[in-house]
């Protein structure tokens, strides 16, 4: 409705009632057109959020910030993984039940060859590198996760600060990584590993011959299936390769402290995109679509950082205390999904004969 026709319609209304209309909410508007489209989304009333299950990536504190920007609008969640978001669409397609879809980004491309998704550009869309972004708005990366070593300080005599010292004979014994075959986080740290060893999406070979060196020195400690995150609070592990985000909730939420050190390998990480969508026939499209932007906004964006992952939109300012935990790394590389889940056997191949064998 244009400006001209919402005041002659609020013409014969009270002026308490007009006033409590032209003011969805206090302040100075987050982007252009956010009251009009609140004022949108008021008429739905909800907004469905599948995926985001509160403990993760700080949601809890997106959820809250939401409600009391607009109070008019509920929202409600599950916690269902990635894969099984994809699944739940695909069942749900001709009667949708879900406004949103919260996913890592190569779930996301699954979304959007199933014909799931419906293209939207939020607030800031543009400034995400393309391959953290469908072109036309199908998903678009919200955060990151990035490799990281993870470091228990009282088992490791000095902090490797690069790939190249985990080879080191002083780390004998002490390195443990999760099986890039079975979990994500070992395909990711591969293309991590491959662009420190002169590689990269295009040339994973250069990622598992580093990890067959690695293995071959005896610098390996183990393997694993499932993230052995009670295993490193309880001090089993001198050196975890894993998510940037492990370390920064063992240091500052469970009690590791001084312990713990997190750093980003010198030479090169990945960070691991984590998208969102709007889902294609939704329920609830506007409140939908006031959602995507929230995330994506500054606000957001900076609550993600406060949950120890970063933001996926360059050059958002961080306070000061969050951005002393997460320093910049310019060595992290935005990873291609696309390309990645392209190369899921070959790394799985490639590694199995680089490392299984030592």
């Amino acid at each position: 409705m244009q400006r001209r026709q919402l005041i002659q319609a609020a013409g014969t209304l009270p002026l308490a009632a007009l006033a409590g209309r032209a003011l969805a909410f206090d302040g100075p508007e987050l982007y252009a057109g956010e009251k009009a489209l609140y004022e949108e989304a008021k008429k739905e009333g909800m907004c469905v959020s599948f995926d985001t299950g509160p403990e993760w990536a700080n949601w809890k504190s997106l959820f809250r910030d939401f409600k009391k920007r607009y109070p008019e609008i509920e929202l409600t969640y599950n916690d269902l993984g990635s894969a099984a978001t994809v699944v739940a669409l695909e069942k749900m397609r001709r009667r949708p039940q879900a406004d949103t879809a919260y996913y890592f980004a190569a779930s996301a491309v699954d979304a959007v060859k199933k014909d799931v998704v419906a293209p939207f550009k939020p607030v800031n869309f543009e400034k995400l590198p393309e391959v953290f972004r469908e072109a036309e708005g199908r998903w678009f990366t919200i955060h990151t996760l990035n490799i990281a070593f993870l470091v228990n300080r009282k088992l490791v005599k000095n902090v490797p600060t690069g790939w190249a010292d985990l080879l080191k004979p002083e780390y004998k014994n002490t390195v443990t990584y999760l099986d890039p075959r079975s979990t994500g986080v070992g395909q990711v740290l591969v293309f991590a590993a491959a662009y420190a060893n002169g590689g990269g999406v295009d040339n994973v070979k250069a990622g598992t011959d580093y990890l067959g060196r690695l293995h071959a020195a005896g610098n390996v400690q183990r393997v694993e299936g499932t993230t052995p995150y009670a295993k490193f609070l309880k001090g089993e592990i001198p050196v975890w390769i894993s998510y940037e985000n492990d370390g920064l909730k063992a240091k500052h939420v469970d009690g590791m402290g001084d312990a713990c050190e997190v750093l980003i390998p010198k030479e090169a990480s990945v960070a691991a995109p984590y998208g969102i969508s709007l889902v294609k026939n939704g329920p609830n499209p506007n409140a939908g679509k006031l959602w995507l932007n929230f995330i994506m906004s500054t606000a957001g964006q900076q609550l993600f950082a406060q949950g120890y992952v970063r933001p996926s939109v360059p050059g958002i300012q961080l306070p000061a205390d969050v951005a002393a935990k997460m320093p910049a790394a310019p060595q992290i590389r935005p990873l291609d999904v696309v390309k990645a889940s392209a190369r899921k056997a070959e790394v799985d191949q490639l590694w199995a004969q680089a490392t299984l064998a030592k």
